[in-house]
């Protein structure tokens, strides 16, 4: 089996696979300060909640967009699960062809993302992820980074809200259902996912004028993608929450046999 894990500034998402399938996935949040000792043993510990056993992984790669973390999560790995994980770097084979000025400067979970939503949906493609930052990545049919938008993420805006304005509380970031709201708490979560719904919906409609292809699917990922998902008139084309699992996965077979 392969563990797959994907550390972002916010979150780390855990998954192991069967093959193709996925049969187990965690959530947990991201801290710099844990030890080697304290990240191997918190992963360990995380099979004993699930059907999988940690002795029946065979394999392990590691994306991650915080620096400060790898240290003990690489480290911790080698020591309580006798593993040397593949990290997604600079050199390793994605089969995306990165079409920018500076290729390094694109984030190892967008391209994560991009491998999995070209190869499990196909392109052109919008790739939407709602993550610390939302961003809206361009694939092309042939495996093409075409362009990138990086917009405040959702928790993001929600967090600056309360911080910068005294008396506004802490929200839970639901949809309320409506506009018309009757307390400070719903209508501050209508302002903040109806306008991310608004912002969503030009962006795409924006690529799809430029690219000319405006059934140009879109993928959206991210833990928060849901909230916007639920919008009846149906923004995506698909919402897929693991998608950075999958593109984890692939890009593991691609580079298996270079160790």
């Amino acid at each position: 089996m392969l563990l797959v894990i994907d550390v972002g500034n916010t979150n780390m998402v855990f998954g192991v696979f069967d093959g193709d399938k996925l049969v187990a996935n965690w959530r947990l949040s991201t801290q710099s300060g844990r030890t080697s000792d304290e990240t191997g043993l918190m992963i360990r510990n995380l099979f004993e909640y699930s059907d999988v056993s940690v002795n029946d992984i065979e394999a392990i790669i590691v994306s991650s967009v915080v620096p400060n973390v790898m240290y003990s999560m690489l480290n911790g790995i080698k020591k309580f699960l006798k593993k040397d994980p593949i990290v997604v770097r600079a050199g390793i084979k994605t089969g995306i062809n990165l079409r920018m000025e500076n290729p390094k400067e694109m984030g190892t979970d967008r391209i994560v993302n991009l491998v999995a939503a070209h190869e499990l949906y196909g392109g052109p493609a919008i790739v939407v992820d709602y993550s610390t930052a939302t961003t809206f990545d361009v694939v092309s049919e042939k495996g093409e980074f075409l362009t990138g938008i990086t917009a405040p993420g959702l928790q993001t805006c929600a967090d600056a809200l309360t911080q910068k304005a005294a008396n506004l509380p802490k929200f839970e970031i639901v949809n309320p259902g409506s506009v018309i709201t009757k307390n400070t708490v719903e209508s501050m979560q209508a302002g903040l996912v109806v306008s991310h719904i608004g912002e969503a919906k030009y962006i795409i409609e924006k690529i799809r004028e430029h690219f000319k292809c405006p059934d140009m699917k879109v993928i959206a990922t991210g833990g928060l993608g849901k909230v916007i998902h639920e919008e009846k008139k149906g923004i995506f084309d698909v919402y897929d929450p693991v998608l950075a699992l999958h593109g984890l996965r692939l890009i593991y077979a691609k580079n298996k046999g270079r160790r």
